[in-house]
């Protein structure tokens, strides 16, 4: 009776393969660089939370209901946590003597016991930038100059950062007299006017309707009266951020808290300006309803106008009240998150990235065993220079086996050393690329041994700059001047 294990994974979990994962941790090493330069610092926290750590939050109900849980030895409940923003509350609660404000960015797995379906997995990664500790809207400014930057840095210059406040969205309701306790099921309706438009959105905020796949949707009883004051609010439309400001003001005219609740946005557009984020990325919009049983402040939101199937991809705002389930009293918090997995899909969508499987920019392979210690200074000599280099040390004794494997690799240059080599003192560098493109244009093997494509011999002592300059070249796209050396008869 055998006693192996069946390989599989649970469902809506998966493997990243070292394809899948050199192209995120490229992006995600982009997306740090950024928020080092805002002197954001790194925070880790454990997976796992304690329950009521988790439980309880203002997160929303939905996270709460999908919280995985889990038992340790001492059968405490715990459960794994399902974003990053409830462990940082709790580190800044745990650890007083943090600095204020505490700006911090973390990269991590999260876990929600959602239904997987196509695309959508229980494990995912969220990257988070948050500022906590200050009251400020340079604060808020901050997070939205680094969404810019984010897409800037990873070539993406087709996108809309969209903000707005929940003091606009109080206003609102206070300008078409709707009770306060009822503010998170407007929201929520609201929250949907991008994916069923306005006149379903009437619908449920008034008589209800029956969907279309025949499920009744009960309405919240609002009047007409109130709808046609959300319409209005929903309908405004201007160029600039100065204008929808105008329009608000002309709007809430005689409403008390108005004042304030656009006296916060104006602020940060006026930062946004002075920082040279104009209109064409960062856009008011008034209308965002996103989370707001979680945010107390400004609200944002960011979408690629190339790729807008994915939805928001960045997200975020202020939430003051996180910490206070901790420490009962208020500390000011703002900031936002990436979804990894879904912006990398976009970027990948928009060729935004390229795709490998190798680490080693330079393979040595090991044309002779008696040469092995040559081998290694070589690759010790280009990791010192900063060079990744992969030494082959497989089992393959055969020259054009060992080539094969470093193609399918995809390592842009190999290194061929055999015993001539060794005698003459030179080295022979292959551009695996060219070697690749020009075997299809030859006739046959012999032509493909002649030509010797994307080969050149160089002194061995000149190893390093020779390595350098090559790399130089495959990066511009051009072809490595006067190829020779070694032919490949061993192939």
């Amino acid at each position: 009776m055998s006693d192996t294990v069946r390989p599989r994974l649970s469902r809506g979990l998966r493997d990243l393969l070292p394809e899948q994962m050199l192209v995120r941790q490229r992006m995600i090493d982009k997306i740090r660089g950024v928020y080092e330069l805002y002197g954001f610092v790194p925070l880790a926290t454990p997976a796992i939370e304690y329950l009521d750590v988790l439980s309880g939050s203002a997160a929303g109900e939905e996270a709460q209901a999908s919280i995985f849980r889990v038992q340790n030895p001492e059968e405490e409940d715990l459960g794994l946590r399902f974003d990053l923003t409830v462990p940082l509350a709790r580190v800044v609660a745990q650890y007083r003597d943090l600095p204020r404000p505490f700006r911090r960015y973390q990269v991590a797995s999260v876990w929600r016991a959602d239904k997987p379906d196509p695309g959508r997995f229980r494990e995912f990664t969220q990257f988070d930038l948050d500022s906590v500790g200050v009251v400020s809207e340079l604060a808020d400014t901050e997070i939205l100059a680094g969404i810019c930057d984010t897409f800037e840095g990873l070539g993406i210059d087709a996108y809309h950062v969209r903000y707005s406040s929940r003091a606009i969205l109080n206003t609102l309701l206070e300008f078409a007299d709707i009770p306060q306790e009822i503010d998170k099921d407007v929201f929520r309706v609201l929250d949907k006017l991008d994916k069923i438009g306005f006149e379903k959105v009437r619908k449920e905020l008034t008589t209800g309707y029956v969907d279309d796949s025949g499920d009744p949707i009960r309405g919240m009883g609002l009047g007409s009266g109130q709808v046609d004051r959300i319409e209005a609010f929903l309908g405004l439309r201007a160029e600039t951020r100065h204008e929808v400001i105008d329009q608000l003001r002309t709007l809430f005219r005689g409403i008390e808290s108005a004042d304030s609740a656009l006296r916060e946005v104006e602020i940060i557009s006026k930062h946004l300006y002075a920082l040279g984020y104009g209109d064409d990325r960062i856009v008011l919009d008034p209308s965002i309803a996103r989370g707001l049983a979680y945010y107390t402040g400004p609200v944002f939101e960011a979408k690629l106008l190339d790729a807008p199937q994915f939805g928001s991809v960045f997200g975020g705002g202020r939430y003051d009240g996180l910490v206070m389930r901790f420490l009962g009293e208020a500390v000011p918090a703002v900031g936002a998150s990436i979804g990894v997995d879904r912006l990398l899909a976009a970027l990948v969508h928009l060729d935004k990235v390229s795709s490998a499987k190798c680490t080693a920019k330079v393979f040595v392979s090991r044309m002779d065993p008696s040469l092995d210690e040559e081998y290694l200074a070589m690759v010790y000599e280009l990791r010192r220079a900063g060079i990744p280099a992969e030494l082959y040390v497989g089992t393959q004794k055969r020259f054009g086996k060992q080539l094969k494997y470093a193609d399918q690799q995809g390592v842009p240059i190999a290194i061929l050393v055999g015993s001539n080599e060794k005698e003459q003192g030179t080295v022979t560098l292959k551009d695996m690329d060219i070697g690749r493109k020009k075997s299809a244009f030859l006739g046959n093997r012999d032509d493909w041994v002649a030509a010797r494509p994307g080969q050149r011999e160089i002194r061995r002592s000149d190893l390093v700059p020779a390595v350098r300059a090559m790399l130089a070249d495959i990066e511009r796209g051009s072809e490595p001047a006067s190829p020779g050396g070694r032919s490949d008869d061993e192939l």
